[in-house]
């Protein structure tokens, strides 16, 4: 009997710990309809570096209906991203603007891009906004990214 439960316990540490590795690459997806399909993401604090791969399952170009992923503090999203309507194409940011955590190419239907960065420097339980700077849609497209 406790070797039964000692088995379940290390077995439920093994898959804990497959959880947690699975944390640290995300992905998300936006859509036609000038929308993400999840409106939070969540990452382990014990991930030195995440990866977030975007992935516009719609089928519009991108110089109609382009998409990328912006991470920001909350505090900066909307200067951010008001900031990047008026620096236009490519990607709708100011170059070199240290407000952007990390930032993916804005890609068009059918297409997905990943970016991988460094979170060690981000706080657990912070408050941090993604959103999309193509023109228009960061008022729609956006959510929270969590830390935990």
């Amino acid at each position: 009997m406790v070797r039964n439960i000692a088995i379940l316990v290390l077995a439920g540490f093994a898959f804990s710990g497959t959880a947690l590795a699975q944390d640290c690459s995300l992905v998300i997806e936006g859509n036609d309809q000038i929308q993400f399909v999840q409106k939070e993401m969540r990452t382990s604090a014990s991930c030195g570096e995440v990866t977030v791969t975007l992935k516009h399952i719609g089928q519009l170009a991108a110089n109609i209906m382009g998409h990328n992923w912006v991470l920001t503090a909350t505090a900066d999203f909307q200067a951010v991203a008001q900031d990047g309507q008026g620096a236009g194409p490519p990607n709708f940011l100011p170059e070199g603007d240290s407000r952007v955590i990390a930032a993916t190419a804005v890609i068009g239907g059918g297409e997905e891009v990943s970016i991988t960065f460094d979170i060690s420097g981000l706080a657990p339980g912070g408050d941090y906004t993604y959103f999309c700077s193509f023109p228009g849609h960061f008022v729609l497209m956006n959510g929270k990214f969590i830390i935990e």
